[in-house]
């Protein structure tokens, strides 16, 4: 199975007495999901299912990509790696997963596939990590396909 973890483009600042889920991407963000779309859309297989967290700006990240994707109440905010590993699950999916959602929990559910020793790793703002598992003498085994920020493409 292939989990594609997408975090969301950069957003504006949170203000005081505002809703968190409603957070929009900044021009500059809108940018860099759309930079990084372009890559996704030439090397994600056409069957992918797409879930998307709930907050507008990892719904305006999804929608540069141009793809049907699916709103994920499990991906807000304050979801969980288990949470977000079973929304999308791993590792059994029969297609590839894109999952469009914030730090730390993809971070978090990096960490814990790769089997790092800390608990969590950084992920760029607009950054995708795209991991595999594979079966290797018996033993089912996460593997890094690709790591891509949208200051590189």
């Amino acid at each position: 199975m292939d989990l594609i973890l997408w975090r969301h483009a950069e957003a504006e600042d949170a203000a005081e007495g505002t809703d968190d889920l409603a957070r929009a991407l900044t021009a500059r963000g809108s940018k860099q999901a759309a930079r990084v779309a372009g890559w996704l859309d030439r090397v994600l297989p056409e069957g992918a299912r797409i879930l998307c967290s709930p907050a507008r700006r990892c719904e305006q990240t999804a929608l540069a990509l141009g793809r049907k994707y699916k709103l994920s109440p499990e991906l807000a905010p304050d979801t969980t790696p288990a949470r977000l590993l079973e929304a999308a699950q791993w590792p059994h999916a029969r297609q590839a997963v894109l999952v469009v959602g914030h730090q730390p929990v993809l971070g978090q559910a990096i960490a814990q596939l790769l089997g790092l020793q800390q608990d969590s790793c950084a992920i760029r703002k607009g950054a995708v990590w795209w991991i595999r598992t594979r079966e290797r003498d018996g033993h089912e085994q996460a593997v890094v396909v690709a790591v891509q920020a949208p200051e590189l493409l």
